[in-house]
């Protein structure tokens, strides 16, 4: 029989997906599941963007330019400078999901060989578009006791070789959490100029800061301009994953070209997804006002019934809409895979994503889990009731 490539042996498999058949033959004996283990929004999605796909009304549903529509790229120019972000619409590559931006990305700064530094825990997809592209990740560790803050300069120092050619930041952070600050954001810059290097950062939770923080952006980064690549995402800021648009952006001319040779392999961005996050671009200011306050109570139950949980702790994240909590368990894996075979309290249990699939370095993670907090405030406190119950009862607890 034929063999598979080495590439797809090495790819991962996802922590926050692997568990999926466990989850369903959870529900087929009649017990609840509360998914708290994938960055899936329980709000609705802009009315005004649904509209736009009831209200289409061309007999031809074609392929558009392969950087974009052009009216869509204008369009976001004006919400970008919203967010005080200068940028020109041909700066602006529409992707298929920030996925897709992420891999223009790799592929467009980096050769197979090559090394790509990341701060961990990180978004663990990464690190299957580093496989995909050839490219290695080397990680630097930051630490829950720590809050997961940036690590010192110092150990991005000792990670930089000749075969460096990238650092890439989740600014909010998933999974943590974590909302840089402008002082880390400035670090960065210093060892990106340092050892000419790409600042790579992932904005796609930039509406998700909580308690007054504000969020700063790469392409803010003074000096910074032909180093700096932004990718951006309609997923979460519109509740709309299905949608799969997505953007890079860089005043780089040479990285954009290359990345429209990309963009134009695979022809063009889903048509339909455009139409849709061109039309959300109207949703009004007090729809994100809701969904923050809605989020900020989600992530206070959260992390306040967690921390109350003996020998557990959950850092307070200034972010998106994750946390990554230490619990007092054995084995993440076996734990969450556990939560789905072999428990229930009141016909309940929950789904949770292993932090081990968020590290790159082996065995980290090992009593850590990331919990999305994307449901409505009544199921999460039953979600953390049951939780709670389970830790209880756990054989591998580990007091």
């Amino acid at each position: 029989m034929p063999s598979i490539s080495n590439k797809g042996k090495k790819m991962p498999e996802s922590p926050i997906r692997k568990l999926v058949p466990f989850a369903e033959k959870t529900k087929k004996r009649g017990i609840h599941v509360f998914h708290l283990n994938i960055g899936q929004p329980d709000i609705k999605t802009p009315e005004v963007a649904l509209d736009a796909i009831r209200n289409y009304d061309h007999k031809v549903v074609e392929y558009s330019h392969s950087a974009g529509n052009a009216s869509y790229r204008e369009k976001l120019t004006k919400y970008y400078k919203s967010k005080n972000i200068d940028i020109h619409a041909d700066e602006i590559i529409i992707t298929t999901g920030a996925s897709e931006a992420i891999l223009f990305a790799i592929q467009s700064t980096m050769d197979p060989g090559d090394e790509i530094i990341i701060p961990e825990p990180f978004y663990a997809n990464y690190n299957g578009f580093a496989i995909n592209s050839g490219v290695t990740v080397r990680p630097i560790k930051s630490n829950i006791e720590g809050r997961f803050a940036l690590p010192p300069i110092s150990e991005f120092e000792k990670a930089v070789n000749a075969k460096t050619k990238a650092i890439m930041v989740c600014n909010p952070n998933n999974p943590t959490g974590y909302l840089y600050s402008p002082e880390e954001l400035n670090t960065l810059k210093e060892i990106a100029l340092k050892h000419d290097l790409y600042l790579i950062a992932d904005e796609v939770y930039r509406e998700f800061v909580y308690d007054g923080n504000v969020h700063h952006s790469v392409m803010n980064l003074k000096g910074l301009e032909q180093h700096s690549i932004l990718i951006d995402s309609v997923s979460k800021r519109y509740s709309a994953c299905g949608f799969r648009i997505g953007c890079i952006i860089s005043k780089n001319k040479e990285v954009m070209a290359t990345a429209m040779k990309f963009a134009q392999a695979r022809l063009s961005p889903p048509s339909f997804g455009q139409i849709a996050s061109e039309a959300a671009l109207e949703t009004p200011q007090n729809y994100f006002e809701d969904v923050l306050v809605e989020y900020t109570n989600r992530r206070d139950i959260v992390v306040e019934k967690i921390n109350q949980i003996p020998g557990a702790f959950c850092p307070n994240p200034k972010g998106a809409f994750y946390v990554v909590a230490r619990l007092p368990i054995d084995d993440s894996d076996k734990f969450c895979q556990w939560l789905l075979e072999d428990f229930s309290f009141e016909n309940q249990t929950v789904m949770l994503a292993p932090a081990s699939g968020f590290y790159s370095t082996s065995g980290s993670g090992k009593d850590e889990v990331r919990i999305s907090y994307v449901l409505k405030v009544e199921d999460l406190k039953s979600a953390m009731n049951v939780l709670g119950e389970a830790l209880k009862v756990y054989p591998g607890r580990t007091i």
